[in-house]
């Protein structure tokens, strides 16, 4: 049973995680920021935003490291 508990959360950390933890970390802060500041202002626009920051951030990443 441990066995498959285990293989569950491995799942889950490498679907959210996936090769780097840096980009997780963005996004998630991204979300918490616009549940954050949802309830003052209209807030849709932060997270395309986050995206759009760390997409290239990956990008310069991955190419740096071939």
């Amino acid at each position: 049973m441990t066995a498959k508990i285990r293989a569950f959360f491995a799942f889950w950390y490498d679907f959210i995680v996936g090769d780097d933890w840096r980009v997780a970390l963005g996004v998630a802060l991204g979300v918490a920021a616009t549940g954050a500041i949802h309830t003052a202002i209209p807030a849709w626009w932060l997270l395309p935003l986050a995206v759009a920051v760390l997409l290239p951030f990956t990008l310069w990443r991955a190419s740096r490291s071939h």
